[in-house]
């Protein structure tokens, strides 16, 4: 009768654990299938936001148009213009000048900047920073064809410049300063580096990649407000959230330049034109684009342009420039026209309708 009891104790408690072990087993299998979607869910938002984040897929573009094209490749020609190797500036007198020259360049603001060594007569910024590698890269604005250019007739002046000049309105304008002594042995040292820079060019010579490259104009106005969001995601952490630039440590210089602001460039720059700034972003930002190896599409480039000069900055008096008006710049930014398209547009497009106006 005992044994009997026990039994039947016994039956409804190995039941019980049979039933929990099955109620277990399922709130594991329905604790792991969670947990999968969760992961899959979550690997595909990671995924897609690193997309929009880092851009990581450049379009490739080809070697003759700035237009987009899927699996083309930029090329530079062969045989195109290359700076001659530094074992070639020569000794003596000479080679000190080219060889200061090129420090001026590359270091302007050690030595001309608001705590120059010389004189205090620029912004802090570098001759550099718009003229890439000392002058010597490809649609960086070199120096190749500089001095064979020269003199000539300036649209701007109206008027036949020499070579000190143009340098003379650079420090007006893209370094916001004051004219140095163009017969002092600081220009004059900038010269015989230019000079020494297009040694093997002969005027009138086409060389390619020199200025910079003029995209194609795009069938709309370019974008401030989408230009942000390039600059926010490709250029801020360089040139700082607000375009403050980055300073070097001893505070004398800027190892990133400021892109507005009291210390950047003014807007009778040649840079404050945005077909200009637009072909330099193209194939030289964010750090390391190239021509071969550009990371911004065209429309990127012309829209983070325009939010740049969209920005405050030094302003200089230009109403003496470009007198004839037939020889204003279409993307010139301050009127008199001889069209009747408003300064706005003349700003930011479209340019293609100007363009077409004046044909």
């Amino acid at each position: 009768m005992e044994t009997k009891q026990q039994n039947e104790n016994i039956e409804p408690l190995q039941a019980l654990v049979r039933v929990s072990k099955s109620l277990t087993f399922v709130c594991l299998l329905f604790v792991v299938c969670l947990i999968m979607i969760l992961i899959s869910l979550l690997s595909d938002n990671i995924s897609d936001h690193k997309q929009v984040l880092l851009n990581v897929k450049p379009v490739p573009i080809n070697a003759f148009s700035s237009n987009v094209s899927s699996g083309s490749i930029r090329q530079i020609p062969a045989g195109s213009w290359k700076s001659p190797d530094e074992t070639t500036i020569p000794a003596g007198k000479q080679g000190e000048m080219i060889r200061y020259g090129r420090e001026l360049i590359v270091h302007t603001a050690r030595y001309l900047g608001p705590k120059g060594s010389v004189a205090c007569i620029t912004n802090g910024m570098n001759c550099q920073n718009c003229h890439l590698a000392g002058g010597t890269k490809l649609f960086g604005n070199d120096y190749a064809g500089f001095i064979s250019s020269y003199p000539k007739m300036s649209g701007r002046s109206g008027k036949v410049e020499p070579a000190s000049e143009r340098i003379a309105e650079c420090f007006e304008r893209s370094l916001a300063g004051k004219v140095p002594d163009t017969s002092g042995h600081e220009v004059r040292s900038i010269l015989a580096y230019m000079k020494w820079i297009g040694k093997n060019v002969k005027k009138g010579d086409k060389l390619f990649g020199s200025a910079t490259e003029k995209l194609s104009f795009m069938d709309r106005a370019a974008s401030p407000a989408k230009g942000k969001k390039v600059f926010l995601m490709k250029c801020q952490s360089c040139h700082g959230t607000n375009g403050e630039g980055l300073l070097n440590p001893d505070k004398k210089g800027y190892t990133n330049p400021p892109l507005w602001g009291k210390h950047s460039y003014n807007d009778g720059a040649g840079m404050y034109r945005l077909s200009n700034f637009a072909g330099f972003v193209k194939n030289n930002m964010p750090f390391g684009a190239t021509y071969e190896s550009p990371q911004l599409t065209d429309e990127e480039a012309w829209d983070v342009a325009a939010y740049v000069n969209s920005q405050p900055r030094p302003h200089k008096d230009q109403h003496n420039d470009w007198k004839d008006l037939r020889k204003k710049p279409i993307d010139f930014p301050f009127g008199p026209y001889i069209d009747k398209f408003s300064e706005e547009q003349h700003k930011f497009g479209p340019f293609k309708p100007i363009k077409e106006a004046r044909k």
